[in-house]
């Protein structure tokens, strides 16, 4: 990736909604050769997709906890078992007391326990662990230019 791969990803975080056109002035290349950048940025996985921001809270998720999965046995084949779950919105194998990590965002607190009892219908689930964001700073995408 040169710079100008660089400065296209970094204004895609921005705004993906920007033409080419809109791009290409910004990093000095015409809407056709933006165009292209952006194909190959695509093709080679950089850019994975091209989504729109939402505020959870306007969309009834303003309640967001990070669980802590525990298990006696290796989890590492549950991802579609997680996936079934619709309020789980990042599920990852961890290293530690416990075997996985979620980013889970459901309307209420009671919409919470219900999730955390469904975790326990998932194969290997021994226990969790929930903490709950009364406020959050900021989340920032992975930045390109680092």
């Amino acid at each position: 990736m040169d710079e100008i791969d660089r400065r296209l990803v970094a204004l895609l975080q921005e705004d993906a909604g920007r033409s080419y056109a809109a791009l290409g002035e910004i990093v000095g290349l015409s809407a056709g050769a933006t165009h292209e950048r952006v194909r190959k940025l695509r093709a080679r996985g950089i850019v994975r997709r091209t989504t729109v921001e939402v505020d959870p809270a306007a969309l009834g998720r303003g309640v967001l906890a990070f669980v802590m999965v525990e298990s006696k046995t290796w989890m590492g084949g549950s991802g579609e078992a997680l996936a079934a779950l619709p309020e789980v919105q990042e599920a990852h194998v961890i290293a530690g007391s416990a075997t996985l990590l979620l980013k889970v965002r459901t309307a209420t607190t009671e919409g919470l326990q219900d999730v955390l009892r469904r975790l326990y219908e998932v194969d290997g689930v021994s226990g969790t662990q929930a903490t709950v964001v009364l406020e959050t700073f900021f989340e920032r995408p992975v930045s390109a230019a680092d």
